[in-house]
C-alpha cells in the first residue's frame, strides 16, 4: 500500500550515536596492547595515539566533503566508484566482503565475548570455546535487530554510545585521581629509544588505527540521513573530537595504574585495570565494555549492509541485496549475507592476526578513497559543494596511509600477503563476469532463478524510489 524505500531515519543525534558508537568499542580496550607491543614504550605509544586520532580526523574531514559532493549511500566503495572507476570500487568490494569486514566483525565479537565472559571466569581466562560461542550469540542477535528494524537499530545504538562513554569515564576518572596524586612512576623514561623499532610501527597504526575506525559510518548510509550537507560534517567533527579526547585520557589511565609488562600480559586491558584500581567495579566494567562491543558490532552490520546494497543496484552484485523488506523497509538480504563467513572467522581466527589480516586491504582503500576526493576536485572545479578542506588534508592523508600501507609488507609479510592476494584475485573476476561478461550468461541464469526463490522467502521487493 505504500512505497518501498529506505526512509530518511538518522537525524544528527543518531549519525553523532553511530560514528561514536562505532569508533568507541572494542578498539580501546584491545588496542592499547597491541599499539605498546609495536611502538616500544608508554611515550611513542601516546605519542601513536594522538597521531591516529589527528589522521582520522583529516581522513574523516576528506569523507565529510565526499559525503557533500557524491550524494549516495556506499562509503568507500561509492566513492571509488565514481572517482576511480569500476575497477578499483570492485576489488574494494571484492575484499570488503572477502576479508575486510568478516575479520572485523570476528574481532570485535571475540572482545565482546572475552569481555561478558571475564567476571565469570576472572583471576582465570575464559574457555577459548566459550568465549567463541557467546562471541556469535551476540553477533547473531544484532543480525537480528538490523533485520528487523531500522528505527530500533538506530535507538539500541544511541543507547549504547552513552554506555560507551561511560565505560570510558569509569576507566579515566580513577586513573586520573591516581595522576593527581603524584603516581608518575610509570611514565619515567617514557621515550626510551631503545625498544622502538622502526618496521614494527605500521602495525602499531594499524592496532590504533583500529581503535579509531568508525568515522566514516555515516557515509555509508548517506541516502538515510536528515540534512546530510549540514549534519555530516558537524556528527564528524564533534564526534572524532570527542573521541581523541577520550582516547588520550584513557591511555594516560592505563598507564598510570599498570606499568608496561601488566599492560603487554594481559588479554584484556580494561579488565586488568579495573582489578588493580576498582575492585568493586570488577564485574561491572567488563558488562559495559561488552555491551560497546555490541554496539559496534551493530553500527558494522548496520553501515556494510548498505554498501552491498549499492553495489548491487550499480550491477557489481547480485541483483537479491538491492532489495527492501516490503514491511520492514529494511535490506534484509544484505544484512544477512555476512552470516555464514563471520561466523569461520569466529570459529577458527585469533584477535591480533585478523586485526593485521584485514588493516591492509582496509587502509589501501581509504587512501585510494582519498585520493579519488583529489581527483574529483580537478575533474569537476565547476562543482559547488556545501563543505570543502584545504587540499593539504586529503593529500597528506593519502600519502600517509598508502606509505603506511607499503610499510606493512616489511613488518608482517605473511598475513599483509594473504591480504594482497584477496585483493588481487578480484581481478578474474571483475574482467570475466563484469567488464568482459564472459560468463555473466551462465550466472546471470542461476542468478535470475535464486533471485526469484529468494526473493519470495524472503518477502523482498527492489527500491521504488530513488532517495538520491
Amino acid at each position: 500500500e505504500e512505497a518501498i524505500f529506505l526512509r530518511k531515519k538518522i537525524t544528527l543525534l543518531r549519525a553523532f550515536s553511530l560514528l561514536i558508537g562505532s569508533m568507541v568499542g572494542s578498539g580501546i580496550f584491545i588496542s592499547p596492547k597491541g599499539v605498546l607491543k609495536n611502538s616500544g614504550s608508554v611515550g611513542f605509544s601516546l605519542v601513536v595515539w594522538f597521531s591516529c586520532g589527528l589522521l582520522s580526523m583529516f581522513g574523516a574531514l576528506c569523507y565529510a566533503e565526499l559525503g557533500t559532493r557524491i550524494t549516495k549511500s556506499g562509503g568507500h566503495y561509492i566513492y571509488i566508484l565514481e572517482t576511480l572507476g569500476p575497477l578499483p570500487s570492485f576489488l574494494f568490494l571484492w575484499a570488503e566482503f572477502f576479508a575486510i569486514r568478516p575479520a572485523n566483525s570476528a574481532v570485535v565479537s571475540l572482545a565482546f565475548g572475552r569481555y561478558m565472559l571475564e567476571p565469570f571466569f576472572a583471576p582465570c581466562a575464559a574457555p577459548v570455546p566459550a568465549v567463541k560461542l557467546v562471541s556469535l550469540l551476540g553477533y547473531y542477535m544484532v543480525l537480528t535487530l538490523n533485520s528487523w528494524s531500522v528505527t530500533w537499530s538506530a535507538r539500541l545504538q544511541t543507547a549504547l554510545s552513552v554506555v560507551k562513554l561511560l565505560a570510558l569515564a569509569l576507566i579515566i576518572v580513577p586513573g586520573m585521581m591516581l595522576l593527581a596524586q603524584g603516581h608518575t612512576e610509570n611514565f619515567q623514561d617514557a621515550f626510551d629509544r631503545q625498544s622502538l623499532v622502526l618496521d614494527k610501527l605500521p602495525l602499531a597504526f594499524y592496532a590504533g588505527m583500529f581503535a579509531y575506525s568508525g568515522w566514516f559510518q555515516t557515509s555509508f548510509v548517506r541516502e538515510e540521513l536528515v540534512k546530510p550537507e549540514r549534519n555530516i560534517p558537524l556528527a564528524v567533527i564533534v564526534s572524532v573530537i570527542t573521541v581523541i579526547v577520550g582516547y588520550m585520557l584513557t591511555n594516560v589511565s592505563y598507564y598510570t595504574v599498570l606499568g608496561t609488562e601488566d599492560v603487554l600480559a594481559s588479554p584484556a586491558v580494561a579488565v586488568s585495570f579495573v582489578q588493580r584500581a576498582f575492585k568493586s567495579l570488577i564485574s561491572v566494567v567488563p558488562v559495559l565494555v561488552a555491551l560497546s562491543c555490541f554496539g559496534t558490532m551493530n553500527g558494522g552490520i548496520f553501515t556494510f549492509s548498505r554498501t552491498l546494497f549499492v553495489a548491487s543496484r550499480e550491477g557489481q552484485w547480485p541483483p537479491l541485496f538491492s532489495m527492501i523488506h516490503i514491511r520492514r523497509h529494511t535490506p534484509l538480504p544484505a544484512v544477512m549475507l555476512m552470516f555464514p563467513l563471520v561466523t569461520a572467522m569466529v570459529c577458527i581466527g585469533d584477535i591480533y592476526h585478523l586485526l593485521n589480516f584485514f588493516s591492509f586491504s582496509r587502509w589501501l582503500f581509504i587512501g585510494l578513497a582519498t585520493l579519488g576526493l583529489i581527483v574529483h576536485r580537478h575533474r569537476h572545479p565547476e562543482l559547488h559543494s556545501p563543505f570543502k578542506v584545504p587540499l593539504f588534508v586529503p593529500v597528506s592523508f593519502t600519502i600517509i596511509c598508502l606509505f603506511t600501507v607499503a610499510m606493512s609488507f616489511y613488518s608482517d609479510p605473511v598475513n599483509i600477503s594473504i591480504g594482497c592476494t584477496i585483493v588481487l584475485s578480484g581481478f578474474p573476476v571483475y574482467y570475466l563476469i563484469i567488464h568482459r561478461q564472459i560468463l555473466l550468461p551462465f550466472f546471470s541464469t542461476l542468478s535470475d532463478y535464486l533471485t526469484h526463490k529468494l526473493q519470495l522467502l524472503l518477502e523482498v521487493v527492489q527500491q521504488e524510489i530513488k532517495t538520491y
